[in-house]
């Protein structure tokens, strides 16, 4: 290949885990690549990768900005895969200083928030394209297919859409099932990407930040199923290991519950024991499941049981604390009785898991249609659905019937009203109550299970006691209140007197 001639369809920036592994599924889908990283090891070696896996360079090495601008066709087609936040600007910025044009168009798929998105957009308006595509799918989906949510200007869309459904993970689109790809150079070219236009740029990103919650419930409820097994059943890794792969041929099928198997499986080299149980139970957090919690605070969605999660990581953080707490804080013993059956008990703590998950997925789309309607994004959540199917972390089987769910009614307010997973909700419950009752009693924390029921029976509860929330908001700071005998909208404040005795008035 002359390494002076413009050549390459894209340049891309950023040859980390994510990035190099990108650069590498783009080149088996037939796109010849100028690289550049700060860091130029990480530059021979994707280079080096590309040549061993295939034998010819498809990916030219660049040691600038300017150099790589260079090496591309115009319009100019840029790929960043750099780290959130002033990173992008950074580079941006010296691409602006390297010559790039107002007509070439450069995407962030790193793990932004999404009103920066929104904010780069504005900000780099005239000097060129700034688009966004968030991704899913960790160092394998990257490689082999992940799921990726573009969302900005839809003239850049028109140009990026070939490339990113080259590279998308596929479905079968009779069984709604990944096309799994694991072999460089041989790209699955049939079947459907998990690729979809989300909408007006930091919609995609706000996508993915409402993934990444779920993905924190998700987890979450997968451990709180293994803590009871561990804790009330005495079963090792192993036998866990066991259920979960039995219970991932079924309701459960998911790719969460795939790995959790194969990390319970796992065998420690140096001391021969299962290696969870040589891992500290103190969980990191990058701060995407936070991001979440804090948008469903702004806008007033109920994500309970994904913020629950995110609380439940910061717990665990305080390891010296609760290695304290553990010796002077009472709680119940093991109790056989109230533990039961065993075979009974982990079907139990299974609906309890397929219920809890259905709440999850059911408050994230819940959290992105509140979203949708506030910023004119008019998300299409059977598209999302089908992008989710394979690539993805949350991928599940499942997301087929989501899908299904929201082609039937696109208005649909709320996934737990889709007649499918309310009789699914309703054929469940029962084990999934017993499961958390008997968790309570013997005091373990199934926090996620809990707040995932406490959403559907809220949910589906026509009178709360939020009536005497407002009287007592409206007694202390004049706040006031509807009346259920009056229009909506018309509010009302009584001049309280002292306790126990009568009002004054109300207006």
């Amino acid at each position: 290949m002359d390494q002076d001639a413009p050549q390459c369809e894209v340049g891309f920036i950023g040859l980390g885990v994510m990035g190099k592994n990108l650069a590498l599924n783009l080149a088996d889908n037939g796109y010849n690549i100028a690289a550049f990283d700060v860091d130029h090891d990480k530059i021979a070696d994707v280079t080096q990768q590309d040549i061993l896996e295939n034998g010819s360079e498809r990916i030219v090495p660049c040691s600038s900005f300017t150099e790589l601008l260079s090496k591309l066709s115009s319009p100019h087609l840029i790929v960043l895969s750099v780290p959130a936040g002033h990173p992008v600007d950074d580079v941006c910025h010296k691409l602006i200083d390297a010559g790039i044009c107002a007509d070439d168009i450069v995407i962030d798929t790193g793990n932004s928030k999404w009103n920066d998105t929104v904010r780069r957009e504005q900000e780099y308006e005239g000097k060129f394209l700034f688009f966004s595509t968030a991704v899913s799918g960790g160092e394998v989906g990257a490689r082999f297919g992940p799921s990726l949510m573009p969302s900005g200007d839809r003239y850049a869309w028109a140009r990026i859409e070939p490339m990113w459904k080259a590279i998308a993970a596929k479905v079968d689109p009779d069984t709604g099932k990944p096309i799994e790809r694991f072999e460089p150079g041989n790209p699955v070219i049939e079947g459907e990407p998990c690729a979809t236009y989300i909408g007006p740029n930091g919609a995609g990103h706000f996508v993915k930040t409402v993934h990444n919650g779920i993905e924190y419930a998700d987890m979450q409820l997968i451990c709180e199923a293994y803590h009871l097994m561990r804790s009330c059943l005495d079963m090792t890794p192993k036998e866990i290991a066991a259920i979960f792969r039995e219970w991932n041929q079924g309701l459960l099928d998911s790719y969460l519950v795939e790995i959790s198997a194969e990390v319970l499986e796992a065998v420690d080299s140096d001391t021969g024991q299962p290696l969870v149980d040589v891992i500290l139970d103190c969980a990191g957090q990058k701060g995407t499941g936070l991001w979440t919690a804090v948008s469903a605070l702004e806008v007033g969605s109920p994500a309970t049981t994904i913020t629950h999660s995110v609380f439940a990581r910061a717990l665990s953080a305080l390891k010296e604390d609760r290695v304290l707490a553990s010796k002077h804080l009472s709680g119940p013993q093991i109790d056989a009785a109230i533990v039961g059956d065993r075979g009974e008990f982990i079907q139990q703590l299974h609906d309890a898991l397929y219920c809890s998950k259905i709440c999850a997925y059911a408050q994230g789309f819940q959290l992105m249609k509140t979203a949708s309607d506030e910023h004119d994004w008019d998300l299409d959540f059977a598209g999302i659905a089908k992008i989710w199917r394979a690539g993805c972390i949350i991928r599940a089987v499942f997301l087929q019937s989501i899908t299904n769910a929201y082609d039937t009614d696109d208005d649909l307010h709320n996934l737990l009203l889709d007649p499918y997973f309310a009789e699914q909700i309703s054929n469940y419950q029962s084990n999934w109550r017993q499961a958390i009752a008997k968790s309570t009693l013997l005091g373990i924390p199934c926090g996620g299970f809990s707040s995932a029921l406490a959403y559907y029976d809220s949910y589906r509860t026509e009178t709360l006691p939020a009536n005497l929330l407002q009287g007592q908001r409206d007694y202390f700071g004049a706040h006031t209140f509807e009346r259920i005998d009056k229009p909506r909208g018309k509010h009302f404040h009584v001049e309280w007197s002292r306790p126990g005795q009568p009002m004054v008035k109300m207006k």
